[in-house]
């Protein structure tokens, strides 16, 4: 059996790499995704007011006929008092509310948080200028393994790159 040339070997190495390279870097994004929506459920708990819960729209596409939205979210405003100081949010998440083509998730929403209405929200002890009504999502934490397989799968093809090979 032949053995590996140098530029072979240097090649697969540049391509395990890069492949470890990208996965480690979606890993450690995900990781900080993860840890900042454990981070929003340890905030504490105050009630806060409504004071607008509306569906909002809006239209990017230039060539959408005029007049009709195009995609929609929940829009809200609240108040909330933190360390006898009152505070304003419009945050739904941390990232705001998503937007959808169908009103429907939105008008949901707005059923759940009428204006003046009390609810919940968690308040950053640290940035009390910063609260939301709902915490993020832990999705990205069980989803960690996806992108770990192609820094472990890069790494294989170094390590194979440069073992010797079997007669």
């Amino acid at each position: 059996m032949r053995k590996r040339s140098l530029a072979s070997r240097i090649y697969l190495s540049l391509i395990g790499l890069s492949l470890a390279g990208v996965g480690g870097v979606f890993a450690v994004l995900m990781w900080k995704s993860f840890m900042r929506a454990e981070d929003v459920d340890h905030w504490p708990l105050v009630p806060c007011s409504i004071l607008e819960s509306r569906v909002g729209s809006r239209r990017d596409d230039p060539d959408w006929p005029a007049g009709m939205p195009q995609e929609f979210r929940f829009e809200v405003r609240y108040v909330y008092e933190w360390q006898d100081r009152q505070w304003e949010s419009t945050r739904y998440r941390l990232r705001g509310a998503p937007w959808s083509d169908t009103p429907s998730a939105a008008e949901e929403l707005v059923l759940k948080y009428p204006e003046g209405s009390v609810a919940e929200c968690h308040v950053n002890p640290d940035q009390p200028d910063q609260a939301v009504l709902r915490g993020e999502t832990k999705a990205a934490g069980y989803s960690l393994w996806f992108p770990l397989l192609f820094v472990v799968g890069g790494l294989g093809i170094v390590a194979g790159a440069w073992r010797p090979r079997s007669r």
